[in-house]
């Protein structure tokens, strides 16, 4: 037999290349959506140990309902008398379930994302207009499952129970316990639709609007580095856009997580009952503190986030 008969033999692969080809693209774009998971966690836990504050305050005034039960009379009302009656530390109460959360979010948005464009480039690694929206969807989508439906639904229900002249929970493995108890395991994944359609929408607008800011910015020159201030501001911009396009979905998804959400048939009919007790304007409850948290989120975020896969993509090779 010659060299040739046992070459092919011995590696049968080599009259399918395209095979090989496939599974280096696979290897590849698993690692790059690996490298998205760590540097994403990472961005995750020390965003949210920023930001807390303003999430606090926009969710209180978000569960704040009209008449007798009514609390605050505005933003700077809410930080007033939760430092009179909390002290400072007060306006971050919940902040633990939100680190427990943060990271694991982030890390399954950002590894998401990086993998469904890695398999979404053109042959000079541009995304399409469609493919921003699509990958931002998908990874909207992946992290409102994965992480953002159960430690959303856990943050509300600890909040709304710090309101409550006697609070039930003791801490975060009791009040889990709690719920889950009283409630079983879908007692945490509460309005998992709103969230799925309220993720989905924030990051298909967010990475879009930050991906075709950046394209704008490099024109022509594809490898043109981004300052990592100009994608802060990048991401302000995402946020901000964000904000204006889904609040409504945000206020729908607070309302179906909080301690009353038993009252609410479905998303529908809590839309609807909201609609029809307190009006159109109810929708954008919290859109003032959301708006300043989100943009300084977002714009955080993407800077930690672009440091850390820059480096990442210098020694992790």
């Amino acid at each position: 037999m010659d060299r040739s008969a046992i070459a092919s033999l011995v590696s049968p692969y080599r009259r399918r290349p395209w095979m090989t080809e496939q599974g280096a693209a696979a290897a590849a774009s698993g690692q790059v959506g690996l490298k998205g998971i760590v540097a994403g966690g990472i961005t995750g836990g020390i965003e949210i140990c920023i930001t807390y504050p303003t999430e606090y305050v926009k969710t209180q005034l978000q569960l704040d309902e009209k008449g007798a039960a009514k609390k605050y009379n505005g933003i700077f009302d809410c930080v007033k008398k939760t430092v009179r009656e909390r002290g400072v530390l007060g306006l971050y109460r919940g902040l633990s379930v939100l680190v427990y959360g943060s990271i694991p979010k982030s890390a399954a948005r950002f590894g998401a994302f990086e993998f469904l464009k890695s398999n979404a480039v053109d042959s000079r690694g541009q995304l399409s207009n469609s493919g921003k929206l699509l990958c931002g969807l998908g990874a909207g989508v992946c992290e409102a499952i994965v992480a953002v439906t159960p430690m959303e639904t856990i943050k509300v229900k600890f909040i709304n129970d710090q309101r409550s002249a006697n609070p039930k929970f003791k801490g975060f493995a009791h009040g889990v316990g709690q719920i889950i108890k009283s409630e079983g395991i879908s007692g945490i994944y509460k309005g998992l639709t709103p969230t799925i359609l309220k993720q989905g929408s924030n990051q298909a607008i967010r990475f879009f609007v930050l991906e075709s800011l950046k394209d704008l910015y490099k024109g022509d020159d594809h490898s043109k580095p981004v300052p990592k201030l100009v994608v802060g501001v990048f991401g302000a911009i995402a946020g901000a856009a964000s904000v204006f396009g889904n609040t409504p979905l945000d206020v729908v998804k607070t309302r179906m997580q909080g301690l009353e959400a038993s009252k609410y048939k479905n998303t529908a009919h809590c839309a609807l009952e909201i609609m029809k007790n307190e009006g159109p304007a109810a929708f954008y409850k919290g859109t003032v503190p959301r708006l300043g948290r989100v943009c300084l989120d977002v714009a955080i975020t993407f800077m930690i986030y672009d440091s850390f896969m820059d480096l990442f993509n210098k020694v992790w090779v």
